[in-house]
């Protein structure tokens, strides 16, 4: 039974003397399946109240960064999208310090919280649409219904008249 020998095992048989390619490939699929190739599993837990102790340091740090804000000026995005993004990053990084994915539900309920401290008078108003006057409304009913009608007429007027432009 000949053995395929492919260039990572020959590259391991270089690197560590090892003449055996199956034994290669063996330690080879090994590396791999621990992730050598990128594919890195996440073995720690997630510590949610380490997490919960970490974060309210980034809602702190984003309030005294608001403070320099207008409050008029809080459903401005562009007056304070500076802060808000130190705040989001200060919330990933604690979430990945406790081994904790980000987001998740314990970060968005925290995010949720500063939100609603912050943000609750940002309503969006709503645009009242009316429609317009009845003269100007039927105007633009009858205008594309009219050109149509005068195409239509055009158009089987000219078929008629086929041996005559010929």
């Amino acid at each position: 039974m000949r053995v395929r020998v492919t260039w990572h095992t020959e590259l391991l048989s270089v690197v560590w003397g090892q003449q055996n390619p199956s034994r290669c490939r063996l330690f080879f699929n090994g590396l791999m399946t621990l992730g050598f190739a990128g594919a890195h599993q996440q073995t720690n837990l997630c510590n949610e109240s380490l997490m919960l102790e970490k974060l309210p340091a980034c809602g702190k740090s984003f309030e005294e960064m608001m403070k320099k804000v207008d409050s008029k000026k809080w459903c401005n995005l562009t007056e304070f999208i500076m802060y808000y993004d130190n705040f989001t990053q200060c919330t990933e990084r604690e979430a990945n310090n406790a081994s904790c994915f980000w987001p998740n539900p314990l970060a968005e309920g925290f995010i949720t919280g500063i939100h609603k401290q912050f943000f609750s008078n940002c309503t969006s108003e709503k645009v009242h649409w009316e429609d317009p006057p009845d003269e100007i409304l039927t105007t633009l009913i009858l205008i594309p219904v009219m050109l149509t009608c005068a195409m239509i007429t055009l158009v089987v007027w000219c078929s008629k008249r086929s041996d005559i432009l010929v």
